[in-house]
């Protein structure tokens, strides 16, 4: 079982453990979470919870077990759909139940692990598990996602991404009616305090930016087009929960359980219906759309038949 004992440097004063651990030993944060949670990190002999915060100078102890990391298994998605493919890029549309890359604890189908089995090369850039991976969709989130095939590609669209130069368009329908119809929430994301697999608007979380826009009105929800300005993770479902509005059919995020079952959800009515950006081979502006999941479409046409949500 490995073990390190560790100073922490000035730079980490005031981190998160789980956040510290992960740069200092060059674990995933999810990972340095959960040596955390299992008591494998302690302080003076005192174990440290994930959410507690480091003191510079202070010496870490951390125990932790080995594990697989995760790999990209070749296995079919018959309903992963090719919007559009050349030398530099594959853009998918990808269903639900699909994950963007394998991780730890997911054992489910990926975009990656479509594409090889579909025969597609990928870009060799980014962790071997996350290769050609410029940007992800959550498991149950529907809709279009760009990967890239060349070396060069993936650095384009790396730095695109992170110049927020992508045009990225969702459709989200809301439990109520938000006020106002259209704006801006602009509320820092980070890990949830208590919640190892869920986020939340924290005060040193990282700046995240949503424009919204109703689209349509229902008796007890809203149909609404996202456009967001930052990628953090579950961005779109944390900041609508914030704002008292959670996706529906997003019990993680508050959402009732009860309209979820009336409109047939399984999981939280979210589709990434149009991406955009500078194509990095031919140098053009390039767009992208994709039609609802057939489950959204359902539910949505039901609400929009008057049936209160």
């Amino acid at each position: 079982m490995p073990a390190r004992m560790l100073p922490v440097p000035d730079g980490l004063d005031g981190a998160r453990v789980d956040a510290g651990v992960a740069k200092m030993l060059g674990f995933s944060r999810t990972f340095a979470a959960e040596v955390a949670e299992a008591g494998g990190v302690s302080e003076a002999g005192r174990p440290l919870s994930k959410s507690d915060r480091l003191t510079a100078g202070s010496i870490l102890e951390i125990v932790w077990t080995d594990r697989r990391e995760p790999e990209i298994v070749p296995v079919a998605v018959p309903d992963l759909g090719i919007v559009h493919d050349d030398d530099d890029i594959v853009v998918v549309d990808k269903p639900a139940g699909v994950a963007a890359h394998p991780s730890v604890g997911w054992e489910g189908p990926t975009v990656l692990g479509a594409l090889a089995a579909a025969g597609f090369r990928i870009a060799t850039s980014g962790a071997p598990e996350r290769q050609g991976v410029v940007h992800r969709l959550d498991v149950g989130t529907t809709g279009l996602m760009v990967v890239a095939k060349s070396e060069r590609a993936y650095g384009v669209l790396k730095a695109a991404f992170k110049d927020r130069t992508v045009e990225k368009i969702y459709h989200a329908l809301v439990q109520g009616h938000p006020d106002p119809l259209a704006g801006t929430i602009d509320a820092p994301i980070g890990r949830h305090p208590s919640h190892s697999w869920k986020f939340a608007v924290t005060p040193d979380g990282k700046p995240s930016i949503t424009h919204y826009e109703t689209i349509e009105a229902f008796r007890g929800a809203s149909l609404l087009e996202i456009h967001l300005e930052t990628g953090r993770t579950h961005q779109i479902r944390v900041h609508m929960a914030a704002h008292r509005h959670p996706c529906v059919g997003d019990p993680l995020y508050g959402a009732d359980p009860t309209v979820s079952e009336r409109l047939g959800l399984t999981r939280q009515w979210l589709h990434a219906r149009t991406l955009a950006f500078t194509h990095p081979g031919s140098g053009e502006w390039v767009s992208f759309e994709s039609s609802y999941a057939p489950d959204l479409a359902r539910a949505l046409e039901i609400v929009r038949g008057g049936e209160s949500a």
